[in-house]
């Protein structure tokens, strides 16, 4: 399994505030079912700034660590960026990191709304190639209010990555009944734990996957394991269940 959202890098955001305290997550992911984590720490959130060249390093550091450790997780690069208007010139300036060097890119909004300028900015990256992918937006207030914005971001191409805690009802049961929403509706292409540490902010994917398939159906589990898989490998994602995916026999997925 590949968790393409995870505060795991150490002393660098709100996560694992000490290499040990990444080991201790790795060491939970792994019991997971998790082999692969991309490292997206924040940036630009009005708390953290973390660059391009800083993340890599640290990613490198981090592996060292785990392989000394025997603990069977790869980390990969990636950013959770916070949105702003010059995200595409810091692209350029090579301070903007994508999800392991694909096409792919995170684009957080504030936890209330959403800026007037999200539905431009979400079309310039596209122009340039970059995909953007709106994180949690089930926690967003605005876009829980307003449905309609996330449908025409996602129309106009945009795709978006609920977290698994929310799908577990972690952070209530609005956020729920709006993650399987979602998820329903086909709004949301990923799930992910954006785990910040094992005791209040944990994986929970294989809570979050159980509780989709007995939801909707082994199908939309194999639609998103597959489709994290299908970014690290940065092709083209499926939008929905296909229907060769709905036949499939899942038996040992995990």
């Amino acid at each position: 399994m590949i968790d393409i959202h995870c505060h795991i890098l150490p002393g660098i955001d709100d996560g694992a505030a000490t290499i040990e305290d990444s080991v201790v997550m790795a060491r939970a992911a792994v019991q997971e079912g998790i082999t692969t984590i991309i490292a997206t720490p924040h940036h630009k959130n009005n708390k953290f700034s973390n660059r391009k060249s800083s993340i890599l390093t640290k990613v490198n550091d981090l592996n060292t660590v785990l392989k000394q450790e025997n603990i069977p997780l790869t980390i990969l690069p990636g950013q959770e960026v916070r949105i702003y208007g010059e995200v595409l010139e810091d692209y350029y300036k090579e301070e903007i990191l994508t999800l392991n060097h694909t096409k792919y890119l995170f684009i957080e909004f504030p936890s209330s709304s959403v800026p007037r300028y999200a539905e431009r900015l979400l079309y310039e990256l596209q122009t340039e190639g970059i995909i953007p992918i709106i994180v949690h937006p089930e926690r967003n207030k605005e876009l829980q209010e307003k449905p309609d914005l996330l449908y025409q971001f996602v129309k106009n191409g945009a795709l978006t990555q609920v977290t698994a805690s929310s799908v577990a009802g972690y952070f209530g049961k609005n956020v729920k009944k709006f993650s399987e929403k979602l998820i329903e509706h086909n709004l949301t292409h990923f799930v992910a734990s954006d785990a910040h540490n094992i005791y209040n902010r944990t994986f929970m994917m294989k809570k979050a996957y159980d509780l989709i398939e007995m939801r909707f159906g082994m199908g939309y589990v194999y639609l998103f394991l597959e489709n994290s898989e299908i970014l690290v490998r940065d092709n083209i994602i499926m939008k929905e269940v296909p229907e060769r995916i709905k036949r499939k026999n899942f038996l040992g997925i995990f």
